[in-house]
């Protein structure tokens, strides 16, 4: 069975949207991560931390999806990381209300002995030195390694970021990083530059715009399914990442051609995470419901053209 080490924050959220608001509830980059891969037949690991104010039941909720959890700390008397939002009517921006880094804050990565070897690896959003402490505990170097990371370590941590952005295969980041990181307002040239960093492929995602791939002078766009219902997108980013991620972890080809397929799967897991607060929706998720909306998205972008 494929192996996937993910890296990321387990967490607390709460939320607030124009259509409701959460208390503490379920959240952390690895975890959207992690349950979005669980889709797929996988043996996968979460390397994080947490409080032990972290409930019981989220840990089961976890391990019962195949996700291992040995390489997530629990620190004694410690406290979870947590984070809380506001979001704006678009949905596309929003007001950090509360940071609360707590145990996150000294956080000292170990990947389990039994998935060292793990041929994908995909390290969430996290400082970068923490990404590149974990890449550092792998025996042999991944097959396919995925970075997201976002504008707050451009911001203050871009010189580590650069060490690890060389160290990647596939970067992943929203529109608006990739023109900071480069300078570019062209997509396309903000991705030429990005692979003179190190990376063969980047994944820009455009929220409700969908994702476009990049590698070498290949360009695939791939669209965001249009919903009737969106209450909260928290997530949803992490969400697309553990789809990608997973279905290639599955496949074991990582060509850019099954990486078009490997962002539908992550677009459409992604289009479930928004219709509910937190996780709520993918925990749900039957590969049933998921095959609807594969082909939901197989509709909306199939046509037939005469250009005889």
């Amino acid at each position: 069975m494929s192996q996937l080490v993910i890296v990321g924050t387990v967490a607390f959220d709460a939320i607030e949207t124009p259509f409701g608001k959460t208390d503490k509830i379920l959240g952390g980059a690895a975890t959207y991560i992690g349950l979005s891969a669980s889709q797929f037949n996988l043996d996968s690991a979460i390397v994080s931390v947490v409080g032990n104010d972290f409930p019981q039941d989220y840990l089961e909720l976890l391990s019962n999806r195949n996700i291992d959890i040995s390489g997530l700390e629990i620190v004694k008397d410690g406290k979870t990381f947590f984070w809380s939002g506001r979001y704006h009517y678009d949905m596309n921006s929003r007001d950090t209300l509360v940071t609360e880094l707590n145990v996150l804050a000294d956080f000292n990565p170990i990947v389990p002995e039994a998935y060292k070897n793990a041929e994908v690896v995909m390290l969430g959003n996290l400082h970068p030195l923490v990404q590149l402490g974990v890449l550092d505990q792998m025996t042999t170097k991944p097959k396919l390694a995925i970075l997201d990371t976002m504008d707050f370590w451009m911001d203050n941590a871009l010189e580590d970021l650069h060490k690890v952005i060389a160290r990647i295969d596939v970067l992943t980041i929203n529109d608006e990083e990739a023109r900071q990181l480069t300078g570019e307002y062209s997509l396309v040239n903000a991705a030429q530059k990005i692979f003179k960093l190190g990376p063969q492929f980047v994944v820009i995602k455009k929220g409700e715009h969908g994702a476009l791939l990049f590698h070498k002078d290949e360009i695939f766009s791939a669209p965001a399914l249009p919903l009737k219902s969106v209450f909260d997108p928290t997530g949803a980013g992490d969400t697309f990442a553990g789809g990608f991620a997973g279905f290639l972890a599955n496949s074991g080809n990582y060509t850019f051609e099954n990486m078009k397929t490997a962002i539908i799967y992550g677009s459409a897991l992604a289009s479930f995470c928004v219709e509910e607060f937190g996780t709520a929706s993918l925990e749900k998720v039957t590969s049933e419901q998921l095959n609807s909306r594969l082909q939901q998205f197989k509709e909306l972008t199939t046509f037939n053209i005469d250009l005889s």
